[in-house]
């Protein structure tokens, strides 16, 4: 699997990770057939998963989320006075305060504005609580949701990192893996969706539909991201042990990603693809059905699947909930 990720210091990596068997799932062998070299590959992929979770600022460090107001205000274990307008979020910082720009090394002094899109997020700050190795910094993160601007603390030392024993889920299971057909919209389509968070909202994209099918049981639903970029499929189902919602990462366009390992989603050789809302076949390989960030800790802002997108039957494969 090949990850990218942008650090507090703002330098952006790629690169291909070859890991141990995750800890949250058994070990999957390959034993030279088809389904073996299916499922040692699945689990090279989920150790990837795991790997990033435990970065130094990844999803296991949420500790806190402040939403940022219009007066000057202190918020605790956080160093400097914030507040937000029309420009962004202020920070007023005095020497002592110790908190330094993301990918700076002097502390910051006097007043500061940053600012970020709607639905985005990018670091502005980290600090070094005392007593703390310097090379494990506390990271700022500024967000905006639903036209509010917050501050999300990403602490090294957060206890959800610091007990991490994997993710469980259920084991690799070939039957999981189904061909759906899909149809893309020629236009997106808006749609307005809760969140994690109590009030917020998410504008997405709807840019296509895939029916799934299951013991008989056909549901048609809705993949959510941008035209000819990412896309998403989120939903709920019943299944026994897992997050309110999930979601399975779906790449439109596997030929011109071969080898990056994040195919969670193929086209198969049978394709036809005559017009924008002609059908065409994904094989959505469901055992790598994935958490989003709200499902580790209370601070993640994550959207919910756009209306409708619920299963009837239990998929029993992916990731469980994790706490």
């Amino acid at each position: 699997m090949t990850t990218s990720t942008t650090s507090p210091a703002g330098v952006t990596t790629r690169g291909r990770h070859t890991a141990s068997a995750p800890t949250g799932a058994p070990v999957e062998q390959d034993d030279g057939s088809a389904t073996g070299t299916a499922a040692a590959a699945w689990s090279a992929w989920h150790a990837e998963r795991e790997r990033t979770l435990r970065e130094q600022h990844g999803w296991l460090t949420l500790t806190t989320l402040h939403w940022v107001p219009e007066s000057p205000t202190s918020f605790a274990g956080l160093p400097g006075q914030w507040w937000s307008d029309a420009d962004g979020v202020h920070l007023r910082a005095a020497a002592a305060d110790a908190i330094v720009p993301a990918g700076g090394q002097d502390a910051l002094r006097g007043t500061h504005v940053q600012d970020v899109a709607e639905g985005a997020s990018t670091f502005v700050a980290t600090f070094v609580p005392d007593g703390v190795d310097p090379a494990s910094p506390v990271a700022v993160e500024l967000v905006r949701r639903t036209g509010r601007y917050g501050l999300r603390v990403r602490d090294p030392r957060a206890r959800t990192r610091v007990t991490f024993e994997g993710v469980p889920t259920f084991a690799y299971d070939p039957s999981w893996v189904l061909d759906a057909p899909v149809r893309w919209y020629d236009e997106p389509v808006a749609e307005v969706v809760g969140g994690a968070q109590p009030g917020l909202e998410h504008h997405v994209q709807v840019v296509g539909e895939v029916d799934v099918t299951r013991d008989g049981l056909t549901t048609t639903l809705r993949l959510t991201g941008t035209p000819g970029g990412s896309t998403s499929l989120l939903f709920t189902d019943p299944a026994p042990g897992v997050a309110d919602w999930r979601v399975l990462f779906v790449d439109r366009d596997p030929a011109g990603t071969a080898g990056s390992g994040t195919d969670v989603a193929e086209a198969s050789d049978d394709d036809v693809a005559d017009g924008p809302d002609a059908a065409r076949t994904l094989r959505l390989d469901l055992n790598r059905t994935l958490n989003l960030p709200y499902a580790f800790t209370d601070f993640g802002t994550c959207p919910r699947p756009v209306e409708g997108n619920v299963l009837p039957f239990s998929v029993e494969a992916g990731e469980k909930v994790p706490r």
